[in-house]
């Protein structure tokens, strides 16, 4: 049974130049009880139109369309002071390493590939609603092998200012445990990880939870694949 976008805690706009996949993620997102769709776009511009009159909790945007690409549409999605609690999850059949750069740098939250299952899917727009920053475990092993072979300024101080317990949380971020899987492996609640997280992005000055899994690997808290 469908819900209707007032009734749905998550309210999606799908920005994807397929009618027929854009038409299929919205019947799966319309079946699901906490989401629903509010509008459907097949360009980038109409994704950027859409976005500010609508106000989506989550954009679900492909990379490769006319009228401006998902990455532009992206920055311009972000950098809209009235669409500061938008965010944007990024879906394509591609895994090449300058999508994840540009997606990044333009500010979305997430990048999920299309072949993703539909639970995964649902799961990562629930994640990206709910401030997690979230890559597929492909994606985010490559783009961390290339962030600590190609370091930017601004490399996250040592981990010596931060507590046993941060180091804890940083360790579990970096193998992609979401908050409430943290909550339950440390025996602390929700509201305790998210307290932790803050305090780790502040501490190693890093702009977003990507950055905190670099830092962990940098350090070797977790291994290298």
């Amino acid at each position: 049974m469908t819900v209707s976008p007032s009734d749905a805690s998550i309210r999606v706009l799908i920005a994807d130049d397929q009618p027929l996949l854009c038409h299929s993620l919205g019947l799966l997102v319309d079946a699901t009880a906490d989401l629903a769709t509010v509008g459907n776009a097949a360009t980038g511009t109409e994704a950027v139109r859409l976005a500010r009159d609508l106000a989506p909790d989550v954009v679900l945007m492909d990379i490769r369309m006319p009228g401006g690409d998902g990455i532009e549409a992206t920055h311009q999605i972000v950098s809209d002071p009235a669409l500061r609690a938008t965010r944007i999850l990024i879906l394509s059949m591609f895994e090449l390493d300058e999508y994840v750069y540009r997606a990044l740098l333009a500010g979305a939250s997430g990048f999920i590939l299309k072949d993703a299952q539909p639970d995964q899917l649902l799961d990562a727009i629930r994640r990206t609603h709910a401030g997690e920053t979230l890559f597929a475990p492909t994606i985010l092993t490559r783009l961390v092998e290339h962030y600590i072979a190609h370091p930017v300024s601004g490399t996250p101080r040592s981990l010596d200012v931060l507590t046993g317990r941060e180091t804890e949380v940083l360790g579990l971020v970096a193998r992609g445990l979401s908050n409430s899987e943290i909550a339950a492996a440390s025996n602390i609640s929700i509201k305790t990880v998210k307290t932790h997280i803050g305090n780790l992005l502040a501490k190693l000055h890093a702009r977003d939870r990507a950055q905190l899994v670099i830092a962990a690997y940098e350090h070797a808290l977790v291994g290298r694949r």
